[in-house]
């Protein structure tokens, strides 16, 4: 598989790669980020919702305790308690009488002060005084579904009865709930009649109405034996929902499937009466919007990507057309030809890498015409360098930061962003000279570490003192940046945020360029290995995987082995990296580009 991958024609590669780099994984976050967003939406409703069904339930405990205190204007009626206390009668026209005076109060105090009651009966000592606001069946002293009287004991409590608890039913068949309570004689402690009050669920229909306002959900309120007293299908008032004993809560909201649709329930019970508030809704009603969106993304998604692929290709043969011709090129080069003529004049990457492979040739001339074997091993050393100078990962996210800054509109950070970046490309790739003025190995670093700091805001800070006139003294390219890659890089695995300090001073005749970070260390082990790879051949640690390593083995090339690398490090506190390097003035530096060799020079040190 591995063959037939390096087999494939640099064309067909990155095109291959920006689908796995591009649209993949935009298709993977997108189905991501729509997963949990919807997840979240459905997690958010199942605790809000709750909440509503608890306040819900409140309101109709408070609406309830008012009903169970309407019983007692009874005892606000001397004629009433009279009427009730008596039970016999010398004619028919006094119990017309009583029950002429009962029937006007329960009119007036229960029907005329409170369009929620159906009806108001009063039972006593075989007598009933009714009044009900329309025509009614079912209720006599007669063939009574459940015990009446001054037999039937309360205890001084209200009972309510479901909707199918008794036969009462009124004209137009509107859902009810019966309230029952005893009257008792306080001054004797007996009873003396039940008072029964049909209330329609309506007041219940009005707190539950605001929960839903798209009319998308169905609610109902139980008993604890699962018998509905208020259903938003009126047809299943008075039924009994078996399934609600599988509720795996009582207060909370839980996923499950009904009829073959995700639904989300939500369950509130009351304290007081012990009743069982529901609210369930299928799941489509809540993420209906988004879904409109996702559709509306995948569309555009599409088209976005059949016009990417096709720009991708075209770039692709762009690139790789110049590429073909300095590969061409090479192969003459690779035969012995050093005097080939390289047509490339492009201002773009491929020109750069074809005019420093132009800048390589001539070199290499110079370098075999002086010094073959020492001049060589430098220059590899220095290709080496070259191909670390960028590191992929480092211009992947920075233009990946720079493509969030797009989409967020802050165009003057991604202005900043792109100056600093083609500042570090130019530097890169401006490999003319293999030292420079330390001043401009500050700037470099300076310019990497602002990108990274745009890219993790807060968890990165920097400091850089200068303790030198840096524009005077010169150092090897690209011996900070290794350095303070690796402390970025461990450090912000381990620690939430991390601070690196570069310090350059002057020590006698030597310049001293330290780094430290207060990140989470080296262990003992790892340690020990770069000891050993500092103090082992330069050049057997180029490739070694560290490229601290390289650094070292670049300076000790250049200035002899009294420079180079050292590495102190406390696990758990922080590391200090120290390059040393001679003090290399603008006299000394022209000397070394022209060819001298600064180890004979600052042997003494």
């Amino acid at each position: 598989m591995m063959i037939q991958l390096k087999n494939i024609k640099l064309t067909n590669k990155l095109i291959i790669t920006y689908i796995l780099l591009t649209i993949i994984p935009m298709t993977l976050l997108g189905y991501i980020a729509y997963s949990q967003y919807t997840k979240s939406i459905e997690e958010e409703v199942g605790r809000y919702v709750p909440k509503l069904l608890k306040q819900a339930n409140q309101n109709i405990e408070n609406e309830m305790s008012k009903l169970e205190d309407l019983p007692d204007l009874l005892y606000s009626s001397s004629d009433i308690m009279t009427v009730l206390r008596d039970s016999g009668y010398q004619s028919q026209s006094e119990l017309l009488q009583d029950q002429f005076v009962v029937k006007n109060f329960l009119a007036r105090t229960y029907l005329n002060n409170n369009s929620e009651i159906l009806g108001a009966f009063l039972l006593s000592k075989n007598r009933l005084f009714a009044s009900s606001r329309v025509a009614y069946s079912g209720f006599h002293l007669t063939e009574n579904p459940f015990p009446y009287g001054e037999d039937f004991d309360l205890e001084g409590n209200m009972q309510i009865l479901p909707p199918n608890g008794v036969d009462l039913t009124f004209e137009g068949h509107p859902p009810y709930l019966l309230l029952m309570k005893q009257v008792t004689d306080f001054d004797n402690r007996k009873t003396l009649g039940t008072l029964f009050l049909a209330v329609k669920v309506t007041f219940i229909e009005k707190i539950l109405k605001d929960l839903d306002e798209q009319n998308n959900a169905v609610m109902w309120l139980m008993n604890e034996h699962g018998q509905v007293i208020y259903h938003t299908d009126a047809s299943k008032i008075g039924t009994v929902l078996e399934e609600t004993d599988e509720y795996p809560l009582l207060n909370g909201s839980f996923r499950t499937t009904l009829h073959g649709k995700r639904t989300l329930i939500s369950v509130s019970e009351s304290k007081t009466h012990h009743w069982v508030l529901v609210h369930q809704i299928p799941l489509k009603y809540l993420t209906g919007k988004i879904d409109l969106v996702r559709n509306a993304i995948i569309l555009i998604f599409i088209i976005l990507a059949v016009v990417t692929v096709v720009i991708s290709i075209f770039l692709a043969w762009t690139v790789t057309r110049p590429i073909h011709t300095l590969s061409r090129l090479m192969k003459q080069v690779e035969s012995g030809n050093f005097q080939v003529d390289i047509p490339i004049q492009s201002q773009d990457e491929v020109g750069m890498l074809a005019r420093s492979f132009h800048s390589m040739i001539t070199k290499i001339r110079e370098l075999i015409q002086k010094n073959y074997h020492i001049e060589l091993r430098q220059k590899n050393a220095e290709l080496y360098a070259l191909q670390s100078q960028i590191n992929p990962h480092f211009m992947y996210n920075t233009l990946e930061t720079i493509s969030m800054a797009v989409e967020d509109g802050e165009s003057e950070m991604v202005v900043d962003m792109v100056t600093l970046l083609g500042r570090m490309l130019r530097f890169s790739l401006g490999n003319k000279d293999r030292i420079l003025p330390i001043s401009e190995e500050l700037l470099h670093i300076k310019d990497y570490l602002r990108i990274q700091k745009f890219r993790f805001e807060e968890r990165l800070s920097f400091q850089i003192r200068e303790n030198i006139d840096s524009t005077s003294y010169y150092t090897p390219k690209f011996v900070l940046q290794p350095v303070v890659e690796n402390a970025i890089k461990y450090g912000l695995e381990k620690r939430r945020g991390i601070f690196i300090e570069i310090d350059v001073q002057q020590e006698e005749q030597d310049i001293v360029l330290l780094v430290r970070d207060n990140g989470p260390g080296i262990t003992t082990e790892t340690l020990e290995r770069l000891h050993m790879l500092l103090h082992s051949d330069p050049m057997t640690g180029r490739d070694s995987g560290f490229g601290i390593i390289n650094v070292h083995a670049r300076v000790a090339m250049m200035f002899g082995d009294s420079y180079g690398l050292q590495i102190h490090s406390v696990e758990g506190q922080g590391t200090e990296v120290i390059i040393r390097i001679p003090m290399i003035a603008q006299k000394e530096a022209a000397q070394f580009l022209n060819g001298g060799d600064m180890r004979e020079d600052n042997g003494h040190h």
